[in-house]
């Protein structure tokens, strides 16, 4: 059995079970639409449901529609216009069409006729997918199983998102050489999309190019065109996917100012040993409060806060400079769902004081999470900081000094093993 074979043979498998859990006969997924932007005749991008790129490779194909019952193949809905204002989808092809009854439609209406019947049928989608009496319910309790399972991925999935790292650290390495040169924010954006063969549109996120004191921003989402006079450092978190899979990589590099580049290798080290530790059985929770241990002893080593690593955890100190969680689930979406909550949709709670956690879950054999530590300079959160009783551990003279740099983040996906964690970022740089 190839790998997109025992994949699909694993998703049904846990459609299955979702069924009978929630007691529908059919599944109906709807790829989506394309919405139109207000009061005007152009659509916003188009971007699949999750759900549906989940069973095959579709990406650009919206008015498709899936339908599923137990024990029989599943339908492919393939719409195809006649149509001469933009070019239309080709013929569908690829190891995943053998194993699909597809129907090609000329018209999104003519969906209808090739569904099962809507009423004992959990319907997935947006709203306004709806076609008619298919109008999407989005079932509780099946969303719930089916987002949990999607936390383990097959071997078809894992060769799509090792695929999307390739084409992430490419551009990684050529934004660096445009920060480098000079460049600006856009322009190095413009040599990212360049190397990885990406449009804006192609991105699974905004990406995040952030020169300077735009990095202390956790989602920086503007790109500027002018250079500024200094090249200090650049915080680049930037993405790329295949075939519906997302990639998610940061690098931060510097000019060579010493404690920024000091902080940094620190950053890097401590970044290695957490996805070191990615390994089945560790609660990730306790994963991300170990980071602020680690980073706690980076800001301590460094001489920016003279304070025990446990103590500024205690005292929400190392969340000024550590105010998000140390990652994510990833795949389909690049916040993949149920990072925190069971097969039946019950929250795994987050660590008091760690509201932007957004992983719960104790690792198994399968799960692919972001590793993502980061000591930014945030004057909002340091002005804050200073009306506090822990402001006089802090050495204020080398945060104005490193203020201007705004900040370190370091980030890899990691995949959890029977063994060793496989670290899919460092290896694509690696083989670069």
């Amino acid at each position: 059995m190839n790998a997109y074979s025992e994949h699909l043979s694993r998703l049904t498998a846990t459609v299955d079970r979702a069924l009978a859990k929630s007691g529908h006969e059919h599944l109906i997924i709807a790829s989506g639409i394309e919405k139109m932007q207000f009061l005007d005749d152009m659509p916003y991008p188009f971007k699949p449901n999750p759900l549906f790129k989940q069973w095959l490779p579709l990406t650009r194909h919206p008015h498709c529609w899936i339908a599923y019952t137990p024990g029989s193949r599943p339908v492919l809905v393939y719409y195809q216009p006649d149509d001469y204002w933009h070019v239309p989808p080709s013929a569908p092809e690829g190891e995943w069409t053998a194993h699909f009854d597809i129907r090609v439609i000329n018209d999104p209406a003519e969906a209808a006729a090739h569904l099962p019947p809507p009423a004992r049928a959990a319907i997935l989608g947006d709203a306004d997918a709806a076609l008619g009496v298919y109008a999407p319910n989005n079932p509780a309790a099946l969303l719930a199983y089916l987002h949990y399972h999607r936390g383990w991925k097959s071997g078809y999935e894992l060769a799509q998102m090792r695929q999307a790292q390739v084409k992430a650290v490419r551009g990684h390495a050529a934004a660096e050489r445009a920060f480098r040169a000079g460049a600006s924010e856009a322009q190095i954006h413009a040599a990212y999309l360049a190397a990885a063969g990406h449009t804006d549109f192609d991105l699974p996120y905004n990406n995040i190019v952030a020169l300077n004191e735009n990095g202390a921003t956790l989602h920086y989402q503007y790109k500027a065109f002018d250079a500024p006079a200094r090249h200090r450092s650049l915080l680049i978190d930037a993405g790329a996917e295949h075939n519906g899979y997302a990639a998610d990589i940061t690098r931060t590099h510097g000019d060579g100012f010493e404690p920024f580049e000091e902080l940094i290798a620190a950053v890097d080290a401590e970044q290695r040993a957490l996805c070191a530790r990615v390994k089945a059985g560790v609660d990730y929770r306790e994963l991300h409060l170990e980071c602020h241990l680690r980073l706690g002893g980076v800001l301590r080593t460094l001489g920016i806060v003279d304070m025990e690593p446990v103590s500024m955890l205690d005292t929400g100190l190392s969340s000024v400079f550590f105010p998000h969680g140390l990652g994510h689930p990833i795949g389909l979406q690049v916040h993949d769902v149920a990072g925190f909550s069971d097969e039946d949709g019950a929250l795994i709670p987050r660590p008091a004081g760690h509201p932007f956690l957004r992983m719960t879950r104790t690792l198994e054999p399968g799960m692919v999470v972001t590793i993502e530590p980061g000591i930014y300079f945030i004057p909002t959160l340091l002005a804050k900081l200073k009306q506090r009783p822990e402001a006089k551990a802090v050495d204020w003279d080398t945060v104005e000094r490193l203020l201007p740099y705004g900040g370190v983040r370091i980030e890899d996906e990691v995949h959890c093993t029977d063994g060793e964690p496989e670290n899919l970022s460092r290896d694509a740089f690696a083989a670069l």
